[in-house]
């Protein structure tokens, strides 16, 4: 099936335009997420299980094998996502407002480096209509998630000053928890503005703790566990800028690190300088640094790996150097939609061959 579709449809796909396609990606997922018999057969064919689940986080993961945010912006197909072979899904970004993301065009193929730059700018519908769509289908069934874990992934809406940002995560969280088996914060992206700042001291400590004590707050309140919460990174961060964070997760006691998001470098000149990259060449820089957390952190802190896994030997360099989940998105525009079945088939042969 990913040789039928290297060979046959992504070339039809690529006289397309980028969005457009990815459009038509989000329609064929539709129809399986709609489709409850479609569903099951098709995860019954395709979702990889390792023969005891993957404990992190407090949750289960069939596999080690995730959707990363971006793909599925809107929470349309998420049901879809163990369908085509995935352990855990994660949507967003969502942003407390609605908005429209950046002006178009925003995304970009480069197929000779089997990259994608975006600058899209978190297009989204807004936390509370997200929240109805999911309560829509997880209020009547919450054993959905159960076999495959759903993150919600948030960030800052554009309209909102960075002083203000820890209340529109706030939001976005308390809106939200009823459905997310874990929290994604995003303050990484390159594509909207002054974003990763906070990531810096002057925010992140209390941009954290304000959304761990709403976590903890909810859980008393409700008798139930606390949500895992995650960070996301960016791949341009030096060592002591990672250090200072690992330092700010540790002492709030936060569940994990998701490394890393796209890339303002650019590996040839030619690319739309704009947004951030994706792909392959941005492989080395993200297990650099999952390999550098794992090692400062002696892998006390779990960690989710994505970034330029576009083969089965990426996959297993990423969790060699650490990683206990790994995510992708833009391999799958290059691999097919069947990929994660692949990379899932080849880490549980690895895990089986300790490899």
């Amino acid at each position: 099936m990913d040789v039928f579709y290297e060979k046959i449809m992504r070339p039809i796909l690529f006289t397309q335009n980028p969005e457009l396609a990815h459009d038509l990606a989000l329609k064929a997922m539709y129809t399986v997420s709609v489709v409850p018999p479609l569903r099951a057969v098709m995860e019954y064919l395709n979702l990889v299980k390792t023969e005891k689940p993957i404990k992190l986080f407090g949750l289960d993961f069939p596999n080690r094998v995730g959707l990363a945010a971006g793909f599925d912006k809107e929470a349309t197909v998420w049901r879809a996502a163990a369908a085509f072979g995935f352990g855990h899904t994660e949507i967003g970004t969502i942003t407390r407002f609605k908005q429209p993301g950046n002006p178009k065009p925003r995304l970009f193929r480069y197929p000779y480096a089997e990259a994608v730059v975006n600058s899209c700018g978190f297009p989204n519908d807004g936390a509370e209509a997200i929240a109805k769509r999911l309560g829509a289908v997880l209020d009547k069934n919450r054993a959905i998630t159960k076999k495959c874990p759903l993150g919600v992934n948030i960030g800052k809406s554009k309209i909102t000053p960075l002083e203000e940002a820890a209340e529109d995560y706030l939001f976005s969280f308390n809106t939200l928890a009823d459905y997310a088996d874990f929290f994604v914060i995003n303050v990484s992206s390159p594509n909207t503005p002054e974003l990763r700042k906070l990531q810096g001291a002057n925010f992140l400590p209390n941009l954290l703790g304000a959304v761990k004590t709403a976590n903890e707050d909810r859980a008393k309140k409700l008798g139930c566990p606390k949500i895992p919460i995650i960070l996301k990174i960016a791949p341009d961060l030096t060592f002591a800028d990672i250090d200072a964070i690992l330092s700010i997760l540790f002492e709030l006691g936060l569940d994990g690190i998701c490394a890393t998001n796209t890339t303002i470098t650019r590996t040839d000149p030619k690319m739309e300088t704009k947004g951030g990259m994706s792909g392959k060449p941005l492989f080395e820089k993200s297990l650099e640094i999952v390999s550098y957390i794992a090692k400062a952190t002696e892998g006390k802190l779990p960690i989710i790996g994505v970034g330029g896994i576009t083969d089965v030997e990426r996959a297993g360099q990423m969790v060699n150097a650490g990683a206990s989940l790994v995510q992708i998105y833009t391999g799958m525009i290059y691999r097919g939609p069947f990929y994660a079945r692949s990379l899932a088939n080849s880490l549980l042969w690895r895990d089986k061959n300790w490899l």
